[in-house]
């Protein structure tokens, strides 16, 4: 009886791995999508962090602004870490998806490069400014335009939704081209395709770019683009979600920020 018990005991044991006096501290999944850089770079000097905390971390590395958002909505990962709330709330309108902001973590400044020019005064007229055809970043370049004195927007819109229709004084007659996939922008600039390009820093980093050095201009470190970790509604108080953000917040990876891409991103704690 008493080997019969055992075996029972070992049995029980194999299937739980709870009774017997054994006890297991099985790791808590936390899948996260993110863009390859700087995002996926920040959350791989998370991942020891969290390790401690009995939380194992899965990164997927995306190289679009669209599945990432359907993952998370469809459930097939808890959060998402590449976008910022202008973004957020325009897919969300336009593709009916429930996805929240749940903490601020870092801003990336979208700059302005150039191949034959190294400063905004020496655009020609009639000049060709290439932006990605990615509309909720439309009134962001505009207004990073408009602030330095290449066009005038209409003053009565919300300047975070402005597309090149609100544009009111175009002094040099600049033309816009806007239907630019945000991953081939550094590939447009490459090749010297129109006068001037606007890249967003995690595309321009994964390209092999520098902002600090590379770009002519570079949006202000007090940009309200803040980028995010965003879940489906109802995960808001998901705890391993908490700990990442906790994590991201730590002086240890903000620190990691500052030291690894020297101003292209800026670390935020809201």
């Amino acid at each position: 009886m008493k080997k019969l018990a055992l075996g029972l005991c070992s049995f029980a044991a194999a299937i739980s791995l709870v009774g017997c006096g054994q006890k297991t501290d099985e790791a808590t999944k936390l899948s996260v999508g993110a863009s390859a850089v700087p995002h996926a770079e920040i959350l791989e000097q998370v991942q020891p962090i969290l390790k401690e905390k009995g939380i194992d971390l899965d990164i997927t590395v995306f190289q679009d602004y669209v599945l990432p958002n359907t993952s998370v909505e469809e459930g097939e990962l808890d959060a998402n870490y590449f976008q910022h709330i202008p973004y957020l709330d325009t897919f969300n309108k336009e593709h009916g998806t429930h996805l929240v902001n749940v903490g601020g973590i870092h801003i990336e400044p979208i700059g302005i490069y150039s191949k034959n020019y190294t400063s905004l005064d020496q655009l020609p007229d009639g000049a060709t400014i290439i932006m990605s055809n990615s509309v909720a970043d439309h009134g962001r370049m505009l207004t990073l335009l408009q602030q330095n004195g290449l066009i005038k927007l209409n003053p009565d819109i919300d300047s975070t939704t402005a597309t090149v229709e609100d544009i009111t004084e175009n002094p040099k007659n600049l033309t816009f081209k806007t239907d630019i996939d945000p991953g081939l922008l550094v590939t447009v600039y490459e090749q010297n395709e129109g006068d001037a390009v606007l890249i967003n820093t995690n595309y321009a980093l994964d390209g092999g770019l520098n902002p600090m050095k590379d770009a002519i201009v570079l949006e202000d470190s007090q940009s309200p683009y803040v980028n995010i970790i965003a879940v489906k509604e109802g995960n808001e108080d998901n705890e391993a979600v908490q700990e990442l953000i906790d994590a991201l917040h730590s002086e240890e990876i903000q620190d990691f920020i500052k030291k690894t891409y020297k101003g292209a991103v800026v670390p935020v704690s809201e």
